[in-house]
């Protein structure tokens, strides 16, 4: 229940309360944006939705205007702290988290959720291996497990196989989790960008959860479960 309805309903209160406040912080930011170097405010990204359905993603544009696309060896986009394709005011947005206010707009359409997995581009989903497709079954979301107890410090396979036990272990519980860990990460600014270190192929949570998936595609819905990544 939690799964195909209650969860739907929490975004469209929970975007109802943010819409002031969002609306209000793209006020201050899109004509320092636009101030910069004259380029658009927005950027729009194509990204892999709810049942591989390609859907268009909002973010504020913090690269410069015709920025080439970077990749790293596994195929994953390039994320980087000295990333010379960002603006001096896209630096900023990048480490705040500010550039993905204009999700929002997402979620009012359908294509996000507040919480779930991160969306990939179209070119990281043909990546796909074994389970990984699995992160599919869920609308993604702003924030979500992987970018909690994780986010770009690790790995992009890592961060795919966080997304897979998210999915097999979804409750209201690890939601609120999240939801409420989101705010400690930003506002610390943990994993904003991908490390090289030792610890950038481990795969268990910042509390401890192992992060390795089970086998399968298996949804679950326990709304009341309170072991979800636990």
């Amino acid at each position: 229940m939690y799964v195909r309805i209650g969860k739907r309903l929490l975004d469209l209160l929970l975007a109802l309360i943010a819409s002031p406040f969002v609306l209000l912080a793209l006020a201050i930011l899109a004509p320092l944006i636009r101030h910069e170097d004259k380029g658009p405010v927005f950027y729009r990204a194509a990204r892999m939705g709810k049942d591989g359905k390609p859907f268009t993603m909002y973010k504020l544009r913090s690269m410069h205007v015709d920025a080439p696309d970077l990749r790293t060896a596994d195929g994953s986009t390039y994320n980087a702290a000295d990333d010379a394709r960002q603006t001096n005011i896209g630096r900023l947005l990048r480490r705040t988290s500010l550039d993905e206010l204009p999700q929002l707009f997402n979620i009012w359409k359908g294509d996000m959720s507040f919480i779930g997995p991160r969306p990939d581009d179209l070119q990281e989903a043909a990546l796909y291996q074994g389970d990984e497709a699995c992160k599919l079954q869920l609308r993604p979301g702003i924030s979500g497990y992987a970018q909690v107890f994780g986010r770009n410090a690790i790995q992009w396979r890592d961060r795919l196989a966080l997304d897979i036990y998210y999915v097999q272990h979804i409750s209201f519980l690890l939601d609120l989790r999240i939801f409420w860990r989101t705010f400690a990460v930003v506002f610390s600014q943990e994993g904003v960008f991908v490390k090289t270190s030792a610890n950038a192929g481990s795969k268990n949570g910042a509390d401890g959860t192992n992060g390795d998936a089970g086998s399968g595609c298996d949804l679950s819905d326990n709304a009341g479960s309170g072991n979800g990544g636990g």
